[in-house]
């Protein structure tokens, strides 16, 4: 146990506090149980850190705890938090659950048993969440965190520390807003760098190996997370690759599932389950027609790749501009809305607004006739009417 303290303070105290993400503000930082997770390398663990930092330091009642420790190999998460209880600790902090195993029952049976004890935890493995035998929803307030959203690209980079705006207050008022933003920085000077290598925030350890360290991250999770689904065989992690490959090639990606199932060489029901989890793990983004249904056997009408930096991994070769601009449009859309595809333009979000994505000199054609209807135009520093540069999305969070 002492040696988890040791090992807690240490990590505590090399934190820095310089950059906070606006998600932190969002967290109830009140509640017994709270869980955090998302894609791997969005800082989690960071932000799990900082919050421990800022709030106690140097206090002996709080701890943060690796669960992928090796002392959890000879002892369990019960006796630790029993042990931290009795020395007069009361809240803990667990990094990196899903690499213990049973560890939703026994965080519930804390959560329990110990009502004086306050937890937060985090992991990576949204599917592992998924899987897991004991349903902590009732007990547990859940956030997922996304990667970093233009703006907070601007602040992490030290270009610009910028306030955020909902969708309604940049529809309508985006001249007036992109005219501040312009009047203080360039956002073009630093759009293009953000496609690239700005939606995780490691890429602060070293722009030249940023995509060797993603192109990781997409192996640990189809080698390590996607083993949680039921029926998967590890042999397959190579047509998981090869799947993963097509769609990032095509992207955005109009399903033909049987062709696609004959030429990877696995079933159909495989193939559309692989879809699902690949979504949940935040690899890829899907939609579907307005108005239908999702499950999980049901092929989706279009598939994009997750952000944009993905492109530049998975499929370097076929990048675009013209998937860039909506591969970011989705991304930093679906944090908050619901993006469906539509019979005119490209998305569709909440049912009601319809966004059609294009270069400086993209007219209305596609969307002539639409009521609540507008154009996110690249390559533009402020719009008019319902003209829209692409970039200010991006201060959605």
């Amino acid at each position: 146990m002492e040696s988890l303290e040791q090992k807690s303070k240490v990590i505590i105290e090399s934190v820095s506090l310089d950059f906070i993400r606006t998600f932190y503000n969002t967290i109830d930082w009140d509640s017994r149980l709270i869980g955090i997770v998302g894609a791997r390398g969005t800082g989690k663990t960071t932000m799990l850190i900082q919050h421990l930092k800022s709030q106690f330091p140097f206090s002996d009642e709080a701890i943060y705890l690796t669960l992928d420790d090796i002392y959890f190999t000879n002892h369990t998460l019960v006796e630790t938090i029993e042990r931290f209880r009795q020395k007069g600790g009361k809240y803990l902090f667990l990094d990196e659950v899903h690499k213990y195993p049973n560890w939703a029952r026994e965080i519930k049976n804390i959560y329990d048993y110990y009502i004086d004890i306050k937890i937060v935890f985090t992991g990576s493995s949204i599917i592992d969440l998924l899987k897991q035998e004991v349903d902590l929803s009732r007990r547990a307030v859940m956030y997922e965190l996304p990667g970093l959203s233009f703006r907070e690209y601007l602040h992490y980079a030290s270009v610009a520390n910028l306030p955020s705006y909902t969708l309604n207050e940049i529809l309508s008022n985006h001249s007036q807003i992109s005219a501040e933003i312009v009047s203080k920085i360039k956002p073009l000077k630093h759009f293009d760098d953000y496609l690239s290598f700005g939606y995780y925030p490691f890429h602060s350890e070293s722009k030249a190996t940023y995509h060797l360290k993603l192109e990781q991250v997409v192996r640990m999770i189809i080698d390590v997370e996607l083993q949680f689904i039921d029926g998967f065989d590890v042999q397959k992690s190579r047509k998981i690759y090869q799947l993963l490959y097509i769609l990032a090639s095509n992207v955005p990606f109009k399903p033909n599932i049987s062709k696609l199932s004959e030429k990877i060489g696995i079933h159909r029901n495989t193939l559309v389950n692989y879809i699902y989890y690949l979504e949940k793990a935040r690899l890829i983004n899907s939609m579907s027609a307005t108005g239908k249904s999702i499950s999980t056997l049901q092929k989706p009408d279009k598939i994009f790749l997750e952000n944009p930096n993905l492109c530049y991994v998975l499929a370097p070769e076929f990048v675009n501009k013209g998937t860039l601009r909506e591969t970011f449009l989705l991304n930093q859309l679906t944090y908050k809305h619901q993006i469906s595809l539509p019979k005119q333009g490209d998305f569709l979000i909440d049912e009601t607004i319809t966004i059609e994505v294009g270069g400086k000199w993209k007219t209305n054609k596609q969307i002539v006739g639409l009521q609540n209807a507008y154009i996110a135009a690249d390559d533009i520093e402020i719009g008019s009417f319902n003209k829209i540069p692409l970039w200010l999305f991006g201060f959605l969070y």
